[in-house]
């Protein structure tokens, strides 16, 4: 059955309500919140947590992903921190959460319980953040980008070789977004795109599995431009990477990672010119010092991304590497006076 001739779920109608209201926030970056737990590898094993009945000879330390099931507390508490800084839109700890992605842990049969639990995770967050507030929040199930690229070869001396498939993503994406649905996530965000093929495996998958689901969740799908280029890793600048998933008719299009707000505003402005979809922006703290570190103070990050509402190129804003709660906090304030990027919304949008 084609996608679209699946009903939607109710949450295509409450989001669309509520990005008609006003600009919807995304929350930060989960990698930023966990190195400021200092954990160790024990503590990734489940020591001091929960034990994991999945079993791996490799080291896990770095294994974010799997703090899911083996930390699922100091999760939860991070998504309760996002949730309670204002953000609408909180994504699952399964940036990663592929075969393909946790083969360099050995730790690919975990891949349908990271899904799973990782929407279940983020749920008992909002659930708890509402309950004191009252406001309606949404779990966006995360889809990264895997560490392959479908369109581009890692072998100088062979060009036409590719370390992955189309199928091989399809495969991966489709036990993961699976995974995800079966949690309870609300929506599917497909995020950091670098190859455009890469997530057109990834909305194929969402389609089969929304077929098999009896309902079609809404897609998110954020691409991000990699250098000074403007354009994907692939090759794309902003305007052709939407031709390429316009087919989706995704809730929202847009720009994450890589950049600051500031280098990453003329890349969404063409993008908004193009897409008749809602716009999202969620940028790095601006760019990191020579430790990796991101410096960025949160009114600073917040005044940048408040150019763009005010301009009137977004929908939906947030943060991505280096942003915590308190960037998300200041985010959601700078922005709450401007009116979202109007569009033309179609019956289901």
């Amino acid at each position: 059955m084609h996608s679209f001739i699946l009903p939607p779920t109710k949450t295509v109608a409450d989001l669309t309500r509520a990005a008609r209201e006003r600009i919807l926030i995304l929350d930060g970056a989960m990698g930023t919140q966990i190195q400021t737990l200092g954990l160790d590898e024990d503590d990734f094993r489940g020591h001091g947590g929960q034990c994991c009945s999945f079993h791996s000879d490799h080291p896990q330390k770095g294994n974010n992903d799997l703090l899911i099931l083996t930390q699922p507390k100091a999760i939860e508490d991070i998504h309760y921190a996002f949730a309670k800084a204002g953000a609408d839109i909180v994504e699952t700890n399964t940036f990663s959460s592929t075969t393909i992605a946790q083969a360099d842990y050995a730790m690919e049969q975990a891949v349908f319980d990271l899904n799973v639990e990782g929407a279940r995770v983020a749920r008992r967050a909002l659930d708890r953040a509402t309950a004191e507030d009252g406001r309606p929040r949404w779990v966006a199930g995360a889809v990264g980008p895997t560490n392959r690229t479908a369109s581009i070869s890692p072998d100088v001396n062979d060009p036409g070789y590719r370390a992955v498939t189309f199928d091989d993503l399809r495969r991966a994406y489709g036990q993961q977004i699976r995974g995800l649905i079966a949690g309870g996530a609300d929506l599917i965000l497909i995020e950091t795109i670098f190859d455009t093929l890469n997530a057109k495996a990834a909305i194929f998958a969402c389609f089969e599995a929304f077929a098999e689901h009896g309902a079609r969740l809404p897609i998110m799908i954020s691409g991000t431009i990699t250098d000074a280029s403007g354009r994907t890793l692939s090759g794309q600048t902003p305007t052709a990477f939407w031709h390429s998933v316009r087919h989706a008719r995704p809730f929202s299009v847009g720009l994450n990672c890589a950049l600051g707000a500031d280098a990453m505003r003329p890349h969404l402005a063409e993008l908004s010119a193009v897409a008749d979809t809602r716009i999202c922006a969620y940028p790095n703290a601006g760019l990191p010092n020579a430790f990796g570190k991101y410096d960025e103070e949160p009114e600073d990050t917040a005044a940048k991304v408040e150019v763009f509402a005010r301009e009137g190129l977004v929908n939906l804003v947030g943060g991505c590497c280096g942003t915590t709660p308190e960037h998300i906090r200041a985010i959601a304030e700078h922005v709450a006076s401007y009116a979202p990027r109007q569009i033309e919304e179609t019956a289901d949008a």
